[in-house]
């Protein structure tokens, strides 16, 4: 198993992780263009990985190398829970939206 190869799935995975929390700090701040743009760098840093871990595999089975490395299960880590955290965020996002359109509602209400 090259380990090169499992460093790219921890270099990738923690990429998708810091793009997503930088799209969830901008959707806080209303800034929904710099909050889709992280997304979509988060979601080139997810496709990244999952090639790295695609190879993992392939090599893993192709040399019969076992599954149980240390090193493996902490870059498996790291792609499933930036995967968890990018599937949040989107949500979260989303709900951000909602927000400021009440908040714009409510204002447009007040001001009657």
């Amino acid at each position: 198993m090259n380990e090169e190869t499992i460093f790219q799935l921890i270099l990738h995975g923690g990429n998708a992780r810091g793009e997503a929390y930088e799209a969830l700090d901008a959707a806080e701040e209303f800034d929904f263009e710099k909050a889709e743009q992280h997304l979509k760098e988060a979601e080139k840093e997810f496709s990244e990985a999952h090639k790295a871990q695609t190879e993992v595999i392939r090599s893993s089975g192709e040399s019969g190398a076992e599954g149980n490395n240390l090193l493996l299960i902490h870059a498996q880590d790291h792609v499933m829970t930036a995967q968890a955290e990018l599937n949040l965020i989107k949500r979260l996002i989303d709900s951000y939206r909602v927000i400021q359109k009440l908040e714009q509602r409510i204002e447009r209400l007040e001001n009657k």
